[in-house]
């Protein structure tokens, strides 16, 4: 995937059952128009993922898995591979803050499970950003800087190709306390810098940064504006049919924008 294209990833968490999930697809699928300059991605549940990989139009819609164990197989009770997922998901959370402050991942597992995606065809969407505590400190490019290396130590520069990163500050998922453009840009620039600093400045101009925490619809358009913003991660927001769909419908303005 370009740079030219926007990618709009819906991520469920842990809503929707079997039918509620078929429901929303259906209806999704009958508001979202195909189109080639967005590329759409839902991450529902583990338990919705293989169904839904049935019903869904992978011309118009891809899925992600929200996350996945690092092992290929073994005696891993209650765990999902990678290599299990192969075939049904194109991409996969890796990071996300809720599993590095909730379950206590570390960048051990992240790095770990980055790796298993790439050997597996699955891109990994390596999340990373600062705590409130942490951006009160001062140490926001610092936590930047720790979680990129962490998380991309055994990453060549051919699989960096791969890997999109996803910028949500901590401070803003699910708090409806939104980021300034100013702030994103910031942090942008941080990625791309350390970026540069590891794999040089081409890798750095062309890898995929994301934004998520709490973008709605009505503030999405503005996100997609910001200078190296490729698209967007959305929770809550994406839950609603309509409201999602207008989201996609504003990645498409801004990119369809992007080429004038």
């Amino acid at each position: 995937m370009t740079r030219d294209k926007k990618l709009i990833i819906g991520n469920w968490k842990m809503n929707l059952n079997m039918h509620e999930a078929s429901l929303y697809v259906h209806q999704l699928s009958g508001l979202v128009q195909s189109r080639r300059d967005v590329e759409v991605v839902l991450a529902p549940t583990l338990l919705t993922i293989q169904s839904l990989s049935l019903q869904v139009d992978r011309r118009q819609f891809k899925l992600a898995a929200q996350n996945l164990y690092w092992r290929d197989y073994g005696a891993y009770t209650g765990e999902v591979s990678a290599r299990q997922l192969r075939g049904i998901v194109d991409y996969a959370l890796i990071g996300h803050s809720e599993r590095r402050h909730i379950f206590n991942e570390t960048d051990k597992d992240t790095r770990s499970k980055i790796q298993a995606c790439i050997r597996n065809q699955i891109r990994p969407v390596l999340c990373i950003g600062e705590t409130a505590s942490e951006r009160a400190n001062g140490e926001a490019t610092d936590v930047l800087h720790d979680q990129l290396i962490g998380g991309l130590a055994n990453v060549t520069s051919d699989e960096l190709e791969e890997v999109v990163i996803a910028y949500e500050p901590v401070w803003a998922i699910g708090t409806g306390d939104n980021a300034l453009p100013d702030d994103v840009t910031k942090a942008v620039v941080a990625i791309r810098s350390q970026i540069k600093h590891l794999y040089g400045a081409t890798a750095a101009k062309n890898v995929c940064i994301l934004y998520g925490g709490s973008v709605k619809a009505d503030s999405a358009a503005d996100y997609l504006a910001i200078n190296g913003i490729d698209g967007l991660l959305i929770g809550g927001a994406s839950l609603d049919a309509h409201a999602f769909n207008d989201i996609i419908q504003k990645a498409h303005d801004s990119a369809a924008k992007a080429k004038k």
